[in-house]
């Protein structure tokens, strides 16, 4: 099962390099990955098919694991590539109630997507 985890990071130079050295070294291969850094702080969103073994690499290597996500993974091949495609599904996750509290890409023409509802934002996206 795929698996979001969020990492904290310091904002400075060699930090991603850090999670992703401790995870190839594991023989963990990242799936997605979307970072960002706010505030003197880096995060790092990591997608995952062995979420406990990931978390094990990272404490070893002293990263801050701050929590696990079971996201919704939509495929999203080339129906979706096209203009306003993001605001139609934000719209109906919205008109349903359905918060997104992250999204980002992931290999093999994924989406990943973390929501509040999970069953509630499958029904809402068609999924």
């Amino acid at each position: 099962m795929l698996t979001d985890i969020l990492v904290s990071l310091e904002d400075r130079p060699g930090e991603l390099a850090r999670v992703g050295e401790a995870l190839g070294n594991a023989g963990i291969n990242i799936e997605g990955v979307m970072g960002y850094a706010q505030d003197g702080r880096g995060f790092a969103h990591i997608l995952v098919e062995d979420a406990a073994a990931a978390r094990q690499a990272l404490d070893a290597e002293g990263l801050k694991v701050e929590g696990e996500t079971a996201p919704l993974i939509m495929d999203i091949g080339t129906d979706v590539d096209t203009p306003g495609s993001l605001g139609r599904s934000a719209r109906r996750a919205a008109d349903a109630g359905i918060n997104l509290r992250f999204l980002y890409l992931a290999t093999r023409d994924r989406a990943v997507i973390g929501v509040d509802d999970p069953e509630r934002a499958r029904t809402a996206l068609g999924m």
